[in-house]
């Protein structure tokens, strides 16, 4: 089969999956950084909106865009970017409509789906596995036990690290309010881009983190504790799909086709040139943030990324291997 036959199949399967498979913080609309113009016919929009994280768990968005791979597959339709800190904030945005696709963990995608019944979102496509790591102070926290008693930090309340994290917590059989983050141990929702400033001030003991959360945490001198991915059945578990609107997906259902499109061909070339496309999600990160991030994080966060079209329905809500602690 052609290189394009394989992609008419990967995004048919998605859209398919789509159709079929149902399953705060502020944001800041960016320039695309894309050098691509909308140039070509129109599909059935003049713009599509589009959100996703300054995180490299949301790198397919971040090369997409930066290397103007979606834009292309949009033609003459324009791509507008949108940031968000969190899953639930894109949640919002999704479901008031001011985006009409994001790329978000699965448990805020999850939620909306459950509390609509079954109405709001639709996951359209995989995008990352893995770059989710426990980090915390070595000299307050050396095995899990350690851990009660202590404020962790997550990002946002009800995102998937939180979730991640809550469920970790009462696997050890602590208790923990999860709307106020109070009990045994102390969840601090914290901004991701927070969290490094929040750690070294000792505001916080550890995180449940996203890359590159968890790489910059270890630079100001925190540890590993765990790996999420050693948590669960061959180290794969859903970090972030592509998320679209039911109403934009019923509307625009040939945009969707072209972000899908889009998204796959982005992992494609991720796979393909993994030197390039980290140094791509580096320079969209400093578009975003104002600061590319240091070789040594960059390059110690990468390797616990995999890139996959695959939304793997079955690893979309944490459902750790073992209760045991981790050692």
């Amino acid at each position: 089969m052609s290189d394009a036959g394989r992609l008419r199949t990967a995004v048919a399967a998605l859209l398919a999956l789509a159709v079929v498979a149902g399953c705060g913080y502020g944001s800041e609309r960016v320039d695309t950084g894309a050098d691509v113009v909308p140039s070509g016919p129109k599909l059935s929009v003049d713009e599509v909106r589009v959100g996703h994280f300054p995180n490299l768990t949301h790198a397919t968005a971040l090369v997409g865009v930066r290397e103007g791979i979606i834009q292309r597959e949009l033609g003459g339709t324009k791509l507008s970017v949108t940031t968000f800190g969190a899953g639930p904030a894109a949640v919002e945005a999704l479901t008031s409509g001011s985006v009409d696709l994001a790329w978000i963990g699965p448990s805020p995608a999850l939620n909306s789906y459950t509390r609509s019944h079954g109405k709001s979102l639709r996951i359209v496509a995989g995008a990352t596995s893995g770059g989710v790591r426990f980090v915390v102070d070595p000299k307050k926290i050396r095995t899990a036990a350690d851990v009660k008693g202590k404020r962790i930090a997550s990002p946002q309340l009800g995102n998937t690290q939180d979730v991640a994290l809550l469920d970790w917590i009462a696997r050890q059989g602590w208790k923990v309010d999860p709307a106020s983050g109070r009990g045994d141990v102390s969840v601090v929702r914290t901004d991701n881009k927070l969290a490094p400033s929040a750690y070294k001030s000792g505001s916080i003991d550890g995180a449940w983190a996203p890359e590159p959360t968890a790489s910059l945490l270890v630079a100001e001198g925190a540890k590993v504790l765990l790996d999420e991915s050693s948590l669960w059945p061959d180290r794969k578990f859903v970090i972030t799909n592509l998320v679209v609107s039911q109403r934009f997906l019923k509307e625009h259902p040939d945009v969707v086709e072209a972000v899908v499109r889009g998204s796959v061909r982005a992992n494609a070339w991720i796979n393909a040139e993994p030197g390039r496309a980290k140094d791509s999600a580096n320079e969209a990160l400093k578009a975003l943030t104002g600061k590319a991030l240091p070789d040594e994080i960059i390059d110690a966060a990468w390797p616990s990324l995999t890139f996959t079209d695959d939304p793997w329905p079955a690893r979309s809500a944490p459902k750790p291997n073992t209760p045991s602690p981790p050692g």
